[in-house]
């Protein structure tokens, strides 16, 4: 389908683990903080870690399973990249919302952005493997969901049994 909207199908394959794992470990950190009353300069610094952190070793992982698959090494460096570009401009997105919006509308605007982003991506996703859309954006959005459901939760038992 060259048509289709979208990234072509290297890159997509390139970006949408890196993309999608930042989107939904942003909003589920932001959820989960602010349910344990984390400040705002927690929220932001705990998100500039993921961003750096995290998203180094995942992208270092992806590497080393790159290798043990045989891949090209050219190819693997740029997969690797690519993936750690993609998490680190997610990431930093949501540290600007969280600095540029009041902490309480921050909160709801980071998950419609972060929930926006992931359909796209799935949109994406679905027309370059020839599916219909709207049962794949649901299915994303939906484990999305769960996971920030599943940290509201841990940060609430933490603002209650530990702070």
């Amino acid at each position: 389908m060259s048509d289709t909207p979208g990234p072509p199908r290297s890159a997509l394959r390139r970006v949408s683990f890196g993309a999608t794992a930042a989107i939904v470990t942003s909003m589920a950190l932001i959820v989960g903080l602010d349910a344990a009353t984390a400040s705002r300069n927690a929220i932001v610094g705990s998100l500039l870690i993921i961003a750096i952190a995290d998203n180094l070793t995942d992208a270092l992982g992806v590497h080393v399973y790159q290798e043990s698959e045989r891949l090209a090494p050219r190819e693997a460096f740029r997969t690797t990249v690519t993936n750690f570009l993609a998490r680190l401009l997610a990431s930093l997105s949501f540290i600007g919302l969280m600095l540029l919006v009041p902490l309480p509308l921050a909160i709801r605007v980071a998950i419609a952005w972060g929930l926006g982003l992931l359909a796209v991506l799935s949109l994406w996703l679905a027309r370059a493997r020839g599916v219909a859309a709207v049962p794949e954006i649901a299915k994303h959005c939906a484990v999305a969901v769960a996971v920030i459901a599943f940290s509201r939760f841990i940060g609430t038992w933490i603002a209650h049994s530990v702070g």
